[in-house]
């Protein structure tokens, strides 16, 4: 083998050359690809003009305009008006509701969804047919398939009826 390299040793140098020089070609060829895009000049005094009425507009509240504008806040007396005014709202006292993040597979955020959702009660999920399952899990987004497979109905059914020896028997501790 070492006399066989000895004797041709010109000819696997010259392989070797042209071996890099395709193969810096091929990596050449694919780099000269480039996507340029023309925009043309009429659109950019376009994105202006369609400004130009808020910037012709006068303000919406000026001292001319005969509204009633608040005093000026002294200074070191800013944001006490806005607490008055948060302490004076009504508070708004929310509807009871359940704990749905005690059901195995219900997070804070899926917890929140299921609220905005208008499903606050484990009885509400306990309830639930295949298709109501249905509908709920294509509103589910990226948590789609939980239902079924972490078996919401059957932990509410039990979490419902207060039998927290058949959910820990079941689904695991609390």
């Amino acid at each position: 083998m070492a006399e066989l390299i000895q004797q041709n040793w010109i000819f696997l140098v010259i392989a070797l050359v042209v071996g890099l020089i395709v193969a810096w070609w091929i990596f050449a060829a694919n780099r000269r690809t480039t996507v340029t895009l023309e925009k043309p000049e009429e659109d950019q005094p376009a994105a202006a003009k369609r400004n130009q009425a808020l910037i012709d507009a006068p303000p919406a509240a000026s001292a001319d305009s005969g509204e009633d504008l608040p005093p000026v806040t002294p200074v070191g007396m800013a944001g006490v008006g806005e607490a008055v005014a948060a302490a004076a709202r009504p508070v708004h006292v929310e509807s009871s509701h359940d704990e749905l993040t005690r059901i195995k597979g219900i997070g804070p955020k899926l917890a929140q969804q299921l609220h905005d959702l208008g499903i606050t009660h484990f009885t509400q999920i306990a309830d639930w047919d295949d298709a109501e399952i249905d509908r709920i899990d294509a509103q589910l987004g990226r948590f789609q398939g939980r239902i079924r497979r972490d078996n919401w109905p059957e932990q509410a059914r039990l979490l419902s009826s207060g039998d927290k020896a058949g959910y820990e028997a079941k689904f695991g501790k609390l």
